[in-house]
């Protein structure tokens, strides 16, 4: 899809650097999957675990006038994104909160109507009660990179074998989760889509 997504050129441009470097962010048919659902839910708040320099962020702000509350553990990336954010005039409705989620996630309060989950994947176990608590009756939650290069249905490589069974882990955990609706996507390296009953 690319610049197809019809964002801002230049974060169109941003977007595909991050992709060739090492800086991550989503792949453009799961942002616009995000983007549609987030403007459906009428969305006003929304949590991103993971957020790289911010791309992703920003382009929920500018498509949907959404509030963002950002996680990032990495402080060169934190500010980068914080830089980002003020570059495309977001500033005053995204907030970059730097640290481990882990320890920020207990501390939020208050509810989302969308949460995207895209931090470290042998975490998102433990993120998900955070994500329970925080997400809103009817909101959504997103789950991305979840079938790593198929890795989490056939068998991975063996220095990933623990990253696939961590995966594997929290899959089971959401999909048994009976407040939740949860639809799998071959989207990127894999989507969960789950709906909060």
């Amino acid at each position: 899809m690319g610049c197809d997504l019809r964002l801002d050129e230049r974060l169109c441009c941003m977007r595909e650097r991050a992709k060739e470097g090492r800086n991550p962010t989503c792949a453009d048919e799961t942002l616009a999957l995000m983007l549609e659902r987030a403007k459906e839910l009428h969305a006003a708040n929304i949590l991103e675990i993971g957020a790289g320099e911010g791309l992703t962020s920003i382009a929920l702000c500018m498509e949907t006038g959404a509030h963002v509350v950002a996680i990032e553990k990495d402080g060169q990336r934190a500010q980068r994104a914080r830089e980002n954010f003020a570059l495309f005039g977001v500033a005053e409705r995204a907030a970059l909160v730097q640290g481990d989620a882990a320890e920020v996630l207990p501390r939020l309060t208050g509810t989302f109507d969308l949460i995207f989950l895209d931090g470290p994947k042998v975490q998102y176990v433990a993120y998900f009660p955070h994500c329970k608590r925080l997400l809103r009756q009817g909101g959504l939650l997103f789950s991305d990179d979840i079938l790593l290069f198929g890795w989490v249905q056939g068998e991975p490589p063996k220095k990933r074998k623990m990253l696939a069974e961590h995966i594997r882990e929290y899959l089971e955990l959401l999909l048994s989760d009976a407040g939740f609706e949860t639809e799998i996507l071959r989207l990127g390296e894999g989507l969960a889509v789950s709906k909060k009953r």
